[in-house]
């Protein structure tokens, strides 16, 4: 739990939401109020999960170097991920017209 929790009410909060934020990420967990019950809490969220594809091309060329030679994609995998490209339904963006 965070050492600094911070109870503020709804008008507080939505007079200036922005110092909210200013508190959030300077570490704090605000406790939104609404007649001295709690009805949110804002908090820091949590970072992201997996790595860029950036990273990954990175890696990928690492391992390339280690290995001295580029590794090839195994056939049966290569077809797999054709057919999946294959078979994506293009978006409609018809709505943004």
């Amino acid at each position: 739990m965070p050492k600094n929790v911070i109870h503020i009410s709804d008008a507080e909060a939505a007079n200036d939401f922005a110092a909210v934020l200013d508190r959030v990420t300077a570490g704090a967990e605000v406790i939104i109020e609404r007649n001295s019950r709690p009805v949110a809490v804002v908090k820091q969220a949590e970072a992201p999960g997996g790595r860029l594809l950036s990273e990954s091309i990175a890696l990928a060329e690492a391992h390339a170097k280690e290995l001295g030679y580029e590794p090839t994609m195994d056939a049966d995998f290569a077809a797999d991920v054709r057919e999946i490209i294959n078979r994506r339904n293009p978006r409609d963006l018809s709505a943004w017209d």
